[in-house]
């Protein structure tokens, strides 16, 4: 990518949340632009790495053996009504409608009653169970209180998943499955979650853990055990039985260890049992020829929060002026390295011309800043603005076929020749 062709001017940054750094700078170099309270447009890098993550959620859910799907995300009301869940989102202010003559539409906060449509005209036999459906979509929720810019905002892209068993033995197995593939999502994004002990609240069913990112920004609270590396929701509390709820589902008999952190949820899973099914009549032929009712599971990665997640987690500081930008994990970096060259010397110029083209045709994403009148240290910042993992510098100290290659996490710097560069980049 040539940075002249995308519009950018230098950055200045000021006044920065000290909250939320990472999405602050994002807004003020308008790789974020905010249209309204929990509303975002994205520039080319956040939404290339938004896009980066959901590869890692698509290629791993396909590895575990789920089956990816696409549903409207505009909906009519009568699926909602049918589950009994209409009355309740759009008293509590929480969906969003649109009157028509065509009838009444809902913009959907999630997904359930959408996908037991969907699995109920293809899933009519036990010969066709077990089934994990999902999908990655915008969802809308009329948010009352807007919070963190990309963390709770009324418009979000959100990865939703759905299980459909016999019966509950074959439900837990399906939730076992699918919660192995959010930790190796995580895992593979570069964010260290930890499962934590949920309680199924509004959604129903049995069991559920919720995935949770230790961080200060975080508007949770959990009991941890360090040692064990076990966590549990508060509101656990909450329940009479919580003692004997935890030691059947969890193995949990004693949390006198376990202190207060602060947390960030990511994800979220549930076993549902048959309570939409049988509200939605959901049912199979079982092995009898008799009909039975689907065991569903439900599980939901919030994408747009990994990735604001992401961007805070990995801001880097200056000494002196404290956040000045991001070391983006190169697992989900939409380039692996900046070149900038010294605009007013010719030869530096084609030289680093050369090396964008020798870097693509070898698979390696570089982008070139190739921006006039910009000096060579603004671009070093902006590089650091962007993200980008590594640096390479073009100017008056570069010499014959070797360049300096920086890493921008450490500082990190070594002399390298071109093809020492591809072999460490690829």
């Amino acid at each position: 990518m040539k940075l002249s062709l995308t519009g950018m001017g230098t950055t200045k940054l000021n006044n920065i949340d000290e909250m939320y750094p990472g999405q602050s700078i994002l807004l003020q170099t308008g790789q974020l632009v905010q249209y309204g309270a929990g509303l975002f447009g994205y520039g080319t890098i956040p939404l290339l790495v938004r896009r980066n993550i959901e590869k890692i959620v698509v290629d791993t859910l396909n590895k575990y053996g789920c089956i990816e799907v696409l549903l409207p995300t505009l909906q009519p009301d009568t699926i909602w009504k049918n589950s009994g869940r209409y009355d309740h989102y759009v008293n509590d202010g929480t969906m969003l409608i649109t009157e028509s003559n065509k009838g009444t539409f809902c913009l959907a906060p999630t997904g359930e009653e959408a996908m037991l449509e969907f699995a109920r005209e293809k899933l009519k036999s036990y010969k066709n169970l077990p089934v994990t459906y999902y999908q990655i979509g915008e969802k809308f929720r009329n948010e009352i209180r807007t919070r963190g810019y990309l963390l709770r905002g009324k418009a979000f892209p959100m990865l939703d998943a759905y299980s459909f068993d016999e019966n509950e033995e074959g439900m837990a197995k399906s939730y076992e499955n699918v919660r192995k593939a959010f930790l190796e999502i995580f895992q593979k994004i570069g964010l260290d979650v930890i499962p934590i002990v949920a309680d199924n609240g509004a959604m129903g069913g049995k069991k559920s853990e919720e995935f949770m990112l230790i961080s200060d920004q975080g508007e949770d609270k959990i009991l941890y055990d360090e040692k064990t590396k076990i966590g549990l929701n508060t509101e656990i509390l909450e329940r009479e039985d919580y003692k004997e709820y935890l030691k059947e589902e969890y193995g949990i008999e004693d949390i006198s260890n376990f202190k207060e952190i602060r947390t960030m949820e990511l994800g979220h899973i549930f076993q549902l049992g048959t309570r939409y099914s049988e509200i939605m009549n959901g049912k199979f032929t079982n092995q009898e020829g008799k009909e039975s009712l689907y065991y569903m599971g439900c599980y939901g990665i919030g994408v747009s929060r990994t990735l604001a997640a992401l961007y805070e987690k990995c801001l880097i500081n200056d000494e002196k002026w404290g956040p000045c930008g991001f070391s983006i994990p190169e697992t989900v970096a939409p380039f692996k390295v900046q070149i900038v060259p010294k605009m007013e010397n010719e030869e530096k110029v084609e030289f680093a011309n050369n090396l964008y083209e020798t870097l693509n045709k070898n698979g390696i994403k570089a982008i070139l800043d190739d921006r006039e009148k910009v000096t060579i240290g603004a671009k070093m910042k902006d590089c650091k603005v962007l993200g980008t993992p590594y640096l390479v510098v073009i100017g008056d100290r570069q010499e014959g076929e070797k360049v300096e290659l920086e890493e921008i996490k450490t500082g990190k710097k070594e002399e390298v020749t071109i093809d020492e560069l591809i072999e460490k980049l690829k």
